[in-house]
């Protein structure tokens, strides 16, 4: 077989591990985005991204991992929130 014609289960796993760091990335810049606005959204969309990336073997397990980390902090900023004034969203005066 020469490297023109692969095998599809190959090529299968070689876009599913794009797919993967896709996730990884996206769910790095997710939860990174929502430490500032939509925390409710955005927190645990960060976390499920980060941990299917991780299922999907990414070759960015570091950058999932912060996306998922990043993800829960969204979560407790949202819950610091709540507790703090009694609002879902971030207050300015």
């Amino acid at each position: 077989m020469n490297s023109r014609t692969e095998s599809p289960a190959r090529t299968a796993t070689r876009v599913r591990a794009r797919d993967g760091d896709a996730m990884a990335v996206a769910a790095f810049v997710l939860g990174l985005v929502g430490l500032l606005v939509m925390n409710l959204l955005l927190g645990p969309t960060a976390v499920v991204l980060g941990v299917l990336a991780l299922r999907w073997h990414t070759a960015r397990p570091g950058r999932a991992r912060l996306g998922i980390a990043l993800g829960v902090a969204d979560l407790v900023v949202l819950a610091c929130l709540v507790t703090a004034d009694g609002t879902w969203s971030w207050s300015v005066s």
